[in-house]
């Protein structure tokens, strides 16, 4: 007799319905994923604060790994709503089941339930197994016996179970019953080529049950696409335990996914699955054990993407506008996301509005201040911007135009006067990146230089060198992406080119836009918002000199020697500079002493 296994967990909901998740097992045969054992331990107190009601953590015995999971799980989680699951094989034809170390280790894992995994199509019992059909029947009798009999719950998974049953139900059924009966609470039903449509699932699922009698589960695969359906339909048939992974993350395509299942049970089926109140908790998790695999959160999945609920078209904004359930079909509050109006070519006046109010810009409904974004936005995406991936630089958009309809002109943190960027090629193989910025900011002008990796990162640097010494704020800030995009229609060296930026503050990040001929101009557009918004967000105040903002300060300061300067000043074409050097200047290096290698 092995130690007894943990108990059963006070606050786990009701062992009516089975939510039982194998994202460290089947989701971590995923490729590009490769979990060590403080990633499946991080990963199993996520799903266990969700509300799960099973997490497999994988094969024991099978590799150390896995082991050593088992070990560290019972002491370092005390899992209030999972059971912790190990996954095995049944003894090998041949061996009694007393003797077969893989069983011994599923034991010794000391897991309060087990899965077994056992063949059901008898092609493979034949090829893969190489025993007889008879022979594979002992197999799943005495392992599912010998487990019940020191004191483990067992779930049986039939592999290949719907490929066995169109080749021979009989047999299939044989499997289902002969583990049911040996003890097994739950017998899975495996679509583990992922090829099955729900019509088949729901008849087959149906067929069995009323021929078995057994309690039966569904574990899909998602090669035809249909993996959440075909879970679904198989409840539809009476299944009662639904195997499934977060994000759906699994071999080949994927796994029935956990998250669209779990919200489609509790909003559209009406039956409690998760302890009351975990069901907001869905997109946070969705994006923990994401930041945990090392995998981007894919922005269009069902109930959590960062685009589930976001709008683009003005028709649905209008209707929006009215009532939001009009074009949603659930509030997104209700699975922990938001919805998002998006700003494009095709926002009309009621996308703007709502966007602003998303914003925290409320426009009081002033059509003339609409009218004029909505004209702006549509003549800018048509120069190349866009702004459904770039809301920092909308609301910067926004906020412009809302203080010239308040008859005034933007305030400005600060106002570059120009900007050059230098990439030298040296004999011994280095690059000198080196960037010049002149700009004002609160009546001064600062000149700086900076070196950097890149033309771009010189630029960065030349940028935030100058400016933290009156905006300190900016010492939080550092570039977390960096995204180019060659536009369509134009080729070539001559090409426009799109950049995207997302900065962060430690507390969130923000994206914006440039476009311009060139990458450096497009990069320098994007860094001269996100820098603006990163001031914005840190509610620093605006100002220049006494009672002026940064771009009268320069107009103000270059009248005085016969220069006429827009308050705004777009970088020149050249390399040449303003040669005046007023009182106020201050000139900043950030050179290195030596060169350095740059990116390409």
């Amino acid at each position: 007799m092995t130690d007894a296994p943990q108990a059963h967990p006070a606050d786990a909901v009701s062992d009516d319905f089975h939510v039982f998740d194998t994202t460290l097992r089947d989701g971590a045969q995923r490729e590009g994923i490769n979990l060590t054992v403080a990633d499946k331990l991080t990963i199993a107190r996520h799903l266990d604060e969700f509300g799960v009601g099973f997490i497999e953590g994988g094969w024991p015995g099978a590799n150390p790994r896995d082991t050593e999971f088992f070990e560290r799980a019972r002491a370092e989680i005390d899992f209030r709503h999972a059971q912790l699951v190990a996954f095995g094989a049944t003894r090998k034809a041949g061996v009694r089941v007393e003797d077969d170390p893989q069983v011994a280790a599923l034991l010794d894992s000391r897991a309060p339930v087990i899965t077994l995994v056992a063949k059901s199509h008898t092609g493979h019992v034949e090829l893969a197994l190489r025993t007889t059909p008879e022979e594979n029947l002992a197999m799943v009798r005495d392992t599912v016996a010998h487990l019940r009999a020191h004191g483990r719950r067992v779930f049986l998974d039939c592999e290949h179970f719907f490929d066995g049953y169109a080749l021979d139900a009989a047999y299939a059924k044989a499997v289902v019953r002969t583990a049911s009966e040996a003890g097994a609470d739950v017998v899975v039903l495996c679509d583990t080529n992922g090829g099955m449509l729900p019509a088949q699932v729901t008849a087959v699922v149906r067929t069995v049950l009323a021929d078995t009698g057994a309690r039966l589960g569904i574990h899909a695969q998602d090669d035809t696409g249909c993996a959440v359906a075909n879970t679904l339909a198989a409840v539809d048939a009476g299944a009662t335990h639904v195997q499934c992974t977060a994000n759906g993350y699994g071999e080949r395509v994927g796994n029935s996914n956990l998250f669209p299942v779990v919200a489609a049970l509790e909003l559209k089926y009406g039956r409690p699955v998760l302890p009351e109140g975990k069901l907001a908790e869905t997109t946070r998790i969705s994006h923990a054990i994401a930041e945990v695999v090392n995998l981007t959160p894919s922005t269009h999945q069902p109930y959590v993407g960062v685009s589930a609920f976001a709008h683009k078209a003005g028709l649905h904004a209008s209707a929006i506008k009215v009532d939001p359930d009009l074009y949603q079909h659930i509030d997104p509050a209700q699975v922990g996301n938001t919805m998002r109006m998006l700003v494009s070519d095709m926002a009309g006046r009621a996308s703007i509005e709502l966007k602003g109010k998303e914003l925290g810009v409320d426009l009081g409904g002033n059509r003339e201040l609409i009218g004029r974004v909505v004209e702006r936005v549509k003549e800018r995406e048509l120069a190349g911007y866009t702004y459904e991936a770039a809301d920092a630089s909308f609301e910067l958009l926004l906020r412009e135009e809302l203080q010239r309809v308040e008859g005034g002109h933007p305030r400005r943190y600060f106002t570059v006067e120009s900007w050059r960027a230098i990439v030298e090629d040296r004999p011994d193989g280095t690059h000198a990146n080196e960037a010049t910025v002149k700009l004002w900011a609160k009546g001064e002008r600062i000149v700086t230089t900076a070196e950097g990796n890149g033309p771009v990162n010189a630029l960065d640097r030349a940028l935030r060198v100058g400016l933290e010494r009156i905006y300190p704020q900016l010492a939080h800030m550092e570039l977390v992406d960096y995204k180019v995009r060659i536009l369509e229609g134009a080729l070539g060296t001559g090409s426009i080119t799109r950049v995207l930026v997302s900065t962060s503050d430690g507390r969130g990040e923000w994206s914006t836009v440039g476009v311009a001929e060139n990458v450096i101009a497009a990069s320098w557009q994007a860094l001269d918002d996100a820098y603006a918004y990163g001031l914005l967000r840190a509610a620093v105040v605006r100002r220049g000199m006494p009672g002026q903002d940064c771009g009268a300060a320069l107009t103000a300061e270059m009248s005085k020697r016969s220069l006429t300067l827009s308050p705004t000043i777009t970088p020149p074409a050249s390399s040449a500079a303003f040669q005046v050097r007023p009182q106020s200047e201050r000139r900043i290096s950030a050179l290195p002493s030596k060169p350095t290698r740059s990116a390409p």
